[in-house]
């Protein structure tokens, strides 16, 4: 008698959603084994039966061998006793115990799908709802695990025939596919009109929908993580009405492509940035414009007014590609704006009802469908930087894919900050950010925080012992987090520690020796109760110490400072012993009434908490060289810059910016007080009083912004040189919301590897807030436990020493 061996096999990871279980059909009936494959919240168990050869072939390259969607964490085997019989069959799952598989971000539609939408003679033609094995909605469809259609919000529509069979097929390319649905038995898309909103009848909803965006509508459009609004972007009366609707300011829109040679005549392409808008998660791609990038009609010039970029995504849903036209479709829109389907500030819409309600003001139309949204998801926000990807915002296609951690952490939960939030859980040497949750000053914010940590938490079985947040104590994730606390223990985590940590983790950096962080944003609180945000950390996991800072200045009147760049640009004048000379922009921007109560405000001290801010200091140099005035979105003026910089310097990411002591300006270093006891200082005066010289000596306001760019990374380099011979290291973080500014980071990152520096930056985490609490978490995984841990522990110990 032949031998015969059974195993069974384990395998984790994204192996739910993605096609595994009919990719182990078919490899064991092709091997001739005989046995059975389920999904369990454990992930994809296997037992398979037959000649040990087989069985050795089928266990050797199961991983190697996956669906292209899958990720595969770990392959287990071990030999069972054989059982006999014939076959090998799909059996129902098996649910119970804790949840160890990973479940699938979204997918854009694939080509196979795409090429059956436009086929006439296919009986999925125009259908809005076509997906395979190999594509569609999985994270923001799935209930529960293990991922089966009755876990999904699918699971209202109950197959056909036809659907069954291709269900049922192991040969068929939707095989087990749970989102699997036809004309005849999947959701129905409708378009709503008027008020109150009523159904059009008769017509096709989606060629409804074209002709009014071609005429200038507005429409709500349901996507796969919630409702986007959008218009004709080369209709300037449609986007200017959606910019004013949505209380937008300034703030770019992002547009929406068919493919990549719609926006060649607008974008600078790389091989770099077309695989990313061709890539299956298919973010919002921040690529540089072409001179005259709005020439000839094709976006409006409202888009993104003042921004050195354009946002683009290409289609990834059906319903995306029918909006753009299928061939032979009368002309449309080319170019479709897609924004969140909210107001500024708010969570993304996903409910039906709460979309006629609360989109009511904003859009002239609904195009939605009766398929639920379980999970709330935003478009995820990329550029490239050196040639490689540089996340902003991390969501769709990303969550909730898990981050490899460097050290094992206990199960934590952190929060993250109060601006672009995303919490993060973690256990083990696993963690996962969630999609981006927004701004936590509104209360709708809150709760969407709440349910998104719900749901992360039934779908990774993580169930946190350990809190972690920052140490403002006014942010209200933070409070959210206590609040809810019930006995668990709560680590207080320095803002720009956070920042350098994150950085850490996301390469891999185990903390066995302390890296040179440099932490630059707008905003973080310090442990001296100042506004930090321009730091030099020597940093590891367990602490920090503060090396450098840049020189303190007041903010006046805290957030009034941020929305008006001339306040910031004044009071940095003002630190550096220059005069507000009418002749100055940035005096001439600010009303004369409110010159004079700054002036006595800075006078007397009153509402200015100091700042070391880099982010406030690029407001300033916007302000004083005549860029930007009022910022109606976050960093607007540094943005503005930004692009302005990008002019001067001639070259797209910064290898043609001009540093060293021919760039034109340079920071001044003070030591320290006596002993080393006291931080260097980075003092920005004689950069100010040099801009100042440039603007009245009628220097290009392009050209004041390179320098001051090239000015920043000199100082990076300076002092990373300076921090390597005081303490012998050699390894650079950068970190915080201004290194998403390429030109910099590029321009820092070059000087620094110049010098013999190796350099960490983000790729897959955000350098901005949306990245702080990988950083929580680790930091917080350290720390010595106490029974109170609150906002005012730091992990470590910091220590004010040059």
């Amino acid at each position: 008698m032949d031998a015969v061996e059974r195993r069974r096999v384990t395998v984790r990871g994204v192996v739910q959603g993605v096609g595994f279980r009919p990719y182990v059909y078919t490899r064991a009936t092709g091997l001739g084994l005989a046995g059975h494959v389920t999904n369990t919240s454990e992930g994809v168990v296997a037992e398979v039966e037959g000649a040990p050869a087989a069985v050795s072939a089928f266990c050797e390259r199961l991983a190697a061998d996956a669906p292209p969607l899958a990720v595969v964490d770990a392959v287990d085997h071990h030999e069972v006793p054989a059982s006999g019989g014939a076959g090998f069959t799909i059996v129902a799952s098996r649910s119970g115990g804790p949840a160890r598989t990973l479940v699938s971000p979204d997918v854009a539609t694939c080509a196979d799908c795409l090429a059956e939408l436009a086929d006439p003679a296919d009986r999925r033609h125009r259908h809005p709802f076509i997906t395979c094995t190999h594509c569609g909605p999985r994270f923001t469809i799935v209930t529960g695990l293990p991922y089966d259609r009755a876990h999904t919000t699918m699971a209202r529509f109950p197959l056909c025939p036809a659907c069954a069979h291709e269900y049922a097929d192991p040969a068929d390319r939707r095989f087990h596919a749970q989102p699997v649905a036809c004309p005849d038995c999947g959701p129905r898309l409708r378009l709503l009109t008027g008020s109150p909103p009523r159904e059009t009848a008769g017509a096709d909803p989606v060629a409804e929908a074209r002709r009014m965006l071609a005429e200038g509508a507005i429409l709500a459009v349901k996507g796969l993580g919630g409702y986007h609004l959008a218009c004709d972007a080369a209709h300037p009366a449609a986007v200017a009405e959606l910019r004013r609707r949505k209380a937008r300011g300034d703030k770019p829109f992002a547009l929406m492509a068919r493919e990549p040679a719609d926006i060649e005549p607008l974008v600078h392409l790389g091989p770099a940035e077309r695989d990313l808008l061709r890539g299956p998660d298919r973010p919002i791609v921040l690529l540089r414009r072409r001179p005259g990038a709005t020439a000839g009609g094709l976006v409006a010039d409202a888009v993104a007014p003042g921004s050195p970029d354009l946002g683009v995504m290409l289609a990834y849903t059906p319903v995306h590609h029918l909006l753009l036209g299928l061939p032979g479709d009368p002309p449309g829109p080319r170019l479709l704006v897609m924004t969140s389907g909210n107001l500024s500030g708010e969570p993304i819409v996903t409910d039906d009802n709460e979309a006629l309600d609360r989109l009511a003001r904003l859009a002239d139309g609904w195009l939605t469908h009766d398929r639920p949204i379980h999970v709330p998801c935003d478009d995820s926000v990329v550029r490239v930087c050196d040639g490689e990807p540089l996340t902003l915002r991390r969501s769709r296609g990303h969550a909730p894919l898990p981050l490899d951690l460097p050290l094992p952490v206990p199960a934590a939960l952190a929060a993250g900050g109060d601006l672009k939030n995303a919490f993060c859980l973690g256990e083990g040497r696993k963690a996962w950010l969630s999609a981006h949750i927004g701004d936590m000053d509104d209360l709708a914010t809150q709760y969407a925080f709440e349910r998104a940590e719900q749901q992360l938490e039934s779908i990774t079985g993580v169930t946190p012992g350990l809190l972690a947040v920052d140490r403002h104590p006014g942010y209200r994730s933070g409070r959210l987090v206590r609040g809810r606390a019930a006995g668990r223990p709560v680590v207080g985590v320095q803002h720009h520690h956070a920042h350098i940590a994150s950085a850490m983790a996301e390469n891999g950096e185990d903390g066995a020796r302390r890296v040179i962080g440099f932490a630059f944003d707008g905003t973080g609180y310090g442990d001296d109760g100042a506004v930090w945000g321009g730091e030099v950390l020597l940093a590891d996991y367990a602490g920090y110490t503060r090396f450098a800072h840049l020189a303190y200045v007041p903010l006046p009147g805290g957030d009034a400072a941020v929305h008006r760049p001339y306040r910031m640009a004044l009071s940095h004048l003002r630190a550096a012993g220059l005069g507000w000379d009418p002749d100055l922009p940035c005096t001439a921007a600010c009303p004369p009434e409110e010159l004079r109560l700054l002036q006595r405000q800075l006078e007397r001290n009153l509402h200015c908490v100091p700042t070391s801010s880099m982010g406030r200091l690029f407001d300033a140099v916007s302000s004083l060289a005549g860029v930007c005035h009022h910022a109606g979105y976050e960093a607007q003026a540094a943005v503005e810059l930004e692009c302005a910089a990008l002019a001067g310097a001639g070259a797209g990411a910064g290898a043609g910016l001009a540093t060293g002591p021919d760039g034109g300006y340079a920071f001044a270093l003070h030591p320290g007080g006596p002993g080393g006891g006291v931080p260097v200082t980075a003092d920005p005066a004689p950069v100010l009083a040099a801009v100042v010289a440039d603007v009245r000596a009628g220097t290009p306001r392009t050209r004041i912004a390179a320098r001051f760019h090239a000015a920043v990374a000199d100082l990076v380099a300076t002092l990373a040189v300076l921090a390597r011979e005081r303490h012998g290291l050699d390894t650079v973080a950068l970190s915080g919301g201004v290194f998403a500014n390429t030109l910099l980071s590029c321009a820092c990152a070059r000087l620094l590897r110049e010098r013999g520096f190796t350099v960490l930056r983000h790729h897959r985490v955000p350098p901005n807030d949306g990245g702080l609490a990988l950083g929580q978490l680790m930091v917080a995984a350290r720390a010595p436990r106490h029974p109170q841990q609150g906002e005012g522990h730091v992990p470590g110990g910091t220590r004010q020493s040059a």
